[in-house]
């Protein structure tokens, strides 16, 4: 393996048919790519598939590929699969997934009439969310539905903490304009 070399020198390592290569770049970026990708897929075991697809991929293709830049390559390419899984598999429930019904049905105060409007609710501000900007929605969804730190933030996305604070600040602010201004919240259907 090769830890002490850049990503530019990698990539040329790759062109010339190194394996030693592909397994140091794996091993930089395998974990941050599956948590990464476990953000849109929402199955740890899915996003290591895909992420392992990509590097299959990357091997296969790493004759005719111009790659510039792999970090940004690996981390387009495992946002984009994952993208395309969400899309192929469409579940419904998915909505709801984190909607503990459970732990509603046996409360004096959780009528059926509050669980299904709870649900509905969470499922129309996850559709809010997915109105913003992609980067906003990303980190929103890493932030709150995901529970990592700003800092584990910054490492998956490549950007600064200074920079994941501002977005997630306007993708707040956002979100909860687009909720004020949404009728379904307004007029207390």
């Amino acid at each position: 393996m090769y830890p002490e070399l850049t990503d530019e020198a990698l990539t040329n390592l790759l062109k010339s048919d190194d394996p030693l290569a592909l397994e140091t770049l794996f091993d930089r970026y395998y974990k941050s790519l599956c948590q990464f990708c476990a953000v849109y897929t929402k199955d740890y075991t899915v996003a290591e598939e895909i992420i392992a697809d990509i590097f299959i991929k990357l091997w296969d293709n790493r004759k005719e590929s111009d790659i510039l830049k792999i970090k940004n390559y690996l981390f387009v390419s495992a946002r984009n699969q994952s993208i395309n899984y969400k899309e192929k598999k469409k579940d419904p429930v998915d909505l709801v997934e984190n909607f503990d019904l459970e732990q509603h049905l046996f409360t004096d105060k959780e009528t059926p009439f509050r669980i299904l409007s709870g649900r509905e609710s969470y499922q129309r501000i996850l559709l809010t969310i997915d109105q913003l900007p992609l980067r906003q929605r990303e980190i929103l969804l890493m932030s709150r539905f995901e529970h990592f730190d700003k800092q584990k933030i910054a490492e998956i996305l490549g950007i600064s903490v200074r920079t994941v604070e501002t977005t997630l600040y306007q993708s707040i602010k956002q979100l909860r304009e687009l909720l004020k201004n949404s009728s379904y919240f307004n007029s207390g259907s």
